[in-house]
């Protein structure tokens, strides 16, 4: 069963699953992020339902995405969405799996929000959609790299969300592949330290590494969010990773 939900405000369609994992703010974020060039492809690994997919998709217009998961519930319900956006003509939705992906073609960009956790203990969740979106040990993040390595044009840019405590390890994968990194940490108030990073690189380049400014997500006021994040959340701005 499915449940209806938006996302920026009601300007994307993104039903998810009554149970199991669930697209948040990460996906968002992710999604944001992408900034693609007209009639280029962008390849989500791991699209789940497709949020951060449609988000990328809401911000890049003219431009095509391809997004692949190894659950067929999930890829049935982000065709689903993907239709229920108007947008069959130019994203697409199929299954394949991140450890034994087969062809999957070339893209510009790639884009993913890997699992996070590498022991199975600490997830709150038992049900089996929440377990495989979270949990990292099946396919090592090394992994998610190395496919995007592989599958990036040459110069191609690869963007991940993940815990601002796997830093090094992120960085100490795609040295081998990528430059010209971009890190851009999100930190829950000003005052504490980034929980979440977004991490941007592009293939076969060696330029210097660069730390945005952090996107900080509350300021202790009435409202939820900052402004800043308001305005992401809610499709009028993006984020810059460039």
């Amino acid at each position: 069963m499915s449940e209806p939900v938006t996302l920026l405000d009601g300007r994307v369609i993104a039903r998810q699953p009554e149970a199991g994992f669930r697209s948040g703010l990460d996906a968002v974020l992710l999604g944001a992020s992408i900034d693609i060039k007209p009639e280029h492809v962008g390849m989500e690994f791991g699209c789940g339902t497709g949020a951060a997919m449609l988000v990328a998709a809401f911000h890049n217009t003219v431009s095509r995405f391809q997004g692949f998961d190894k659950e067929p519930l999930l890829v049935g319900m982000a065709a689903e969405n993907i239709d229920a956006n108007g947008w069959k003509d130019r994203v697409t939705a199929f299954q394949a799996d991140v450890g034994n992906p087969g062809h999957l073609g070339l893209a510009h960009q790639v884009f993913f929000n890997p699992p996070y956790f590498d022991d199975a203990r600490k997830i709150i969740s038992p049900k089996e959609l929440k377990r495989s979106s979270y949990l990292s040990g099946e396919v090592p993040l090394e992994n998610w790299i190395k496919l995007a390595n592989q599958v990036l044009t040459p110069k191609g840019r690869m963007t991940l969300v993940h815990r601002a405590d796997r830093l090094s390890d992120i960085l100490g994968y795609a040295k081998k592949w990528f430059g010209d990194v971009v890190i851009k940490p999100v930190a829950p108030y000003a005052d504490q330290p980034a929980k979440r990073i977004l991490v941007s690189a592009r293939k076969g380049t060696n330029g210097p590494m660069k730390i945005l400014r952090p996107l900080v997500l509350h300021d202790g006021s009435d409202q939820k969010y900052t402004d800043e994040a308001e305005a992401i959340l809610r499709g009028k701005d993006r984020i810059d990773l460039s």
